[in-house]
């Protein structure tokens, strides 16, 4: 039996294996303290108290257990974090809808009907560093790409391989583990979109490191895992909460 194949699903983190390709496991693992960190960010260091990493199995020999563990851990790491402080709701609303069948820029849709695996009629043209569980959907902020037109970016609304735009949001306030809630869909937020060369043409210089997350923080794109799927319209209600 194939790793994707396996019957381990746990109910409180949403993890489930028979989504992940070995592939999916691999990569995750390699970036599982990228992810611990997305979800701890902004906190000073007497403030991680409590927020340690898991024991992790053998990733060699149980990948499917170890990146479970590192799922969950994240999952267990945002409660803490919620439990220890104030998270003041951020509204808005969606903008755009945009898919593609590999490649950039994303063309729009009048409505996205999304699932655990993303959004119906997407995929990816480069399954390498995009694709996992954790990478359903991609979210953009309507403020962020006018901001960047602005700059003199020939930037425009899918262009970057976003799913979704959205507007009203402060987008500087995302981090890993926040809950969004978009019209039918419940998502929780993962990890910032690094940008490639398959979205350079859209930059000045073709230098898309200016939304490299870790170069211009609030700036980039973000995953979301899906929770609960649903149809998603331009227009419904976005509201993200910890």
């Amino acid at each position: 039996m194939s790793l994707s194949m396996t019957d381990l699903a746990c109910s409180e983190c949403g993890f489930e294996a028979s989504r992940w390709s070995s592939n999916d496991l691999e990569r995750t693992l390699a970036h599982a303290d990228d992810l611990r960190g997305y979800v701890t960010e902004g906190l000073e260091p007497d403030e991680l108290v409590g927020f340690t990493a898991p024991d992790l199995l053998d990733a060699s020999s149980d990948p499917v257990g170890s990146t479970h563990a590192v799922m969950h851990h994240l999952v267990d790491l945002a409660r803490l974090r919620r439990e220890a402080e104030d998270f003041e709701l951020i509204t808005g609303a969606v903008v755009g809808l945009y898919t593609s069948g590999g490649g950039v820029p994303k063309l729009s849709i009048p409505e996205a009907v999304v699932g655990v695996g993303g959004v119906e009629g997407d995929s990816q043209g480069h399954r390498v560093h995009h694709g996992r569980p954790w990478q359903a959907v991609c979210l953009y902020s309507a403020e962020v790409i006018e901001a960047l037109r602005e700059e003199g970016h020939p930037i425009s609304a899918g262009a970057a391989g976003e799913n979704l735009t959205v507007e009203g949001i402060d987008w500087a306030r995302l981090r890993g583990g926040l809950t969004i809630e978009i019209g039918e869909v419940r998502c929780r937020v993962s990890a910032p979109a690094q940008p490639c060369h398959q979205i350079a043409g859209f930059f000045v210089s073709e230098d898309s490191s200016r939304i490299a997350h870790a170069k211009h923080p609030g700036w980039s794109r973000w995953y979301a895992s899906v929770l609960h799927g649903g149809v998603i319209r331009p227009g419904d209600a976005v509201v993200v909460s910890a």
